[in-house]
């Protein structure tokens, strides 16, 4: 598996997995924003977001809102490291540090979260493994359902690989069990690439399909065409090459199409399967085909 590509869709499921994932939270202007703030990040506004959690943050400390000035922090925190500026971010997050504490269930509760998902950018995940175990009992004995999933999603992401199983079982139970749907399409995304990732090519299919279930409910055509690569991909690795080639033709034709109407990120998945392609032509021993469909996979520029 192209270790760019699977870091690719591991970071775009744990991004666009809820990331407020806010309660109802009590009514007040600083709530109300940070719920639309929410909103456009999980829509991968992230810039747009990002500068909407600042503004809320700002005018909460100023009003001496402390709960929401550590959400909308650790949030503009966040929005910097998806868009790749650590550093800033980082000076947010040391900012939403100051003012957390544990009494404070939802400041605490995003806070760690975004803690953890630092931790796990700088490369060490015992210590963000550590941090998304903390969150998941805290969110638990808080009832906040929707965050103690986003807790176990990590620690299935992070954590060593014979615990990734079963915390990715244990999110998807509970997510199951709260009736939250909309997690489930990432939950069974990562478990079946987490599958795949041990050749375990059968149940990785069966989550695969299970994702693309979910993903299929949601109004987003990019998610949904993410779910056909995953399953065309772990097509080909179960050997089936014919059917893997179709199903592949099918993702890039779509993204194609997508990429035409400026779809953010469609030209990314043009090259991914165009990838694939050329390995199911190296598969078939056409293998000056397959060097022209990689050599163009990897002119694609983002």
């Amino acid at each position: 598996m192209n270790p760019v590509l699977l870091t690719s869709l591991v970071i775009l499921t744990a991004a666009c997995a809820f990331a407020g994932c806010s309660p109802a939270p009590e009514e007040s202007a600083s709530a109300e924003r940070l719920v639309e703030a929410d909103e456009m990040f999980n829509g991968r506004q992230y810039a747009e977001a990002g500068r909407l959690f600042e503004a809320i943050a700002n005018d909460a400390e100023a009003a001496g809102d402390a709960s929401a000035f550590v959400e909308a922090a650790s949030m503009r925190a966040r929005s910097y490291l998806i868009l790749e500026d650590g550093e800033a971010g980082r000076r947010w997050l040391d900012r939403a540090a100051a003012r957390a504490t544990e009494s404070d269930a939802l400041g605490w509760s995003r806070y760690l979260g975004v803690r953890g998902r630092f931790e796990w950018k700088d490369g060490d995940n015992p210590t963000a493994t550590a941090t998304f175990r903390a969150m998941f009992d805290y969110c638990g004995t808080h009832e906040l359902w929707s965050r103690a999933i986003d807790a176990a999603h990590m620690v299935a992401i992070t954590g060593d690989p014979e615990e990734r199983f079963e915390w990715a079982e244990k999110a998807i139970a509970m997510a199951e069990s709260g009736e939250l749907t909309g997690w489930l399409g990432p939950l069974w995304n990562n478990l079946g690439w987490d599958y795949v990732g041990v050749e375990r090519y059968d149940e990785a299919r069966d989550a695969l399909e299970k994702a693309r279930e979910y993903h299929y409910m949601g109004e987003s055509d990019l998610p949904k065409l993410i779910a056909d690569y995953s399953v065309a991909h772990v097509i080909r690795l179960q050997g089936r090459t014919a059917d893997a080639k179709i199903a592949m033709r099918d993702v890039f034709d779509w993204a194609s199409r997508l990429n035409d109407e400026d779809v953010q990120d469609a030209v990314e998945w043009m090259g991914f399967s165009r990838w694939e392609l050329g390995e199911v032509a190296v598969t078939e021993g056409e293998t000056s085909v397959a060097i022209q469909l990689m050599s163009k996979a990897l002119s694609i520029k983002p």
